[in-house]
């Protein structure tokens, strides 16, 4: 028996604040720089990412969706995780401290451009 995700229309003029209590998948792409077909990926490969869909079967998202979504986006892309290791940490299965940050290339060369240019000028100091 599965329970069908919905939300009454009433719900979603809701707000706190300034802040919209339910997103579009629009919106959630436009707040974390996922692109909106990744989102739907990942809804599919991660459990904890289960937005609710309303009466016409459109994605809404909650604040508790979107921490979802940076948590996904910090495991993947900071830290070098794989789908698989990103899996097992959501679902604590394995500890979040047990893997550091991994610098991608595009830092790498971006750091080592910076050196350089760090090096040339305090050369050109030297006597």
């Amino acid at each position: 028996m599965t329970v069908s995700k919905t939300y009454s229309a009433e719900k979603k003029s809701m707000s706190i604040g300034n802040k919209t209590k339910y997103y579009t998948i629009g919106q959630v792409s436009e707040i974390t720089g996922i692109k909106q077909n990744i989102l739907r990926f990942w809804e599919n490969e991660f459990d904890e990412l289960s937005p609710l869909k309303n009466k016409f079967g459109h994605r809404v998202y909650r604040e508790s969706d979107i921490v979802v979504v940076q948590k996904i986006q910090e495991l993947l892309y900071q830290r070098g995780m794989t789908i698989k290791g990103a899996k097992k940490i959501l679902s604590g299965k394995e500890d979040f401290t047990e893997h550091p940050p991994v610098i991608g290339k595009a830092m790498t060369k971006y750091i080592r451009e910076e050196l350089e240019e760090m090096l040339h000028k305090l050369r050109s100091f030297s006597l």
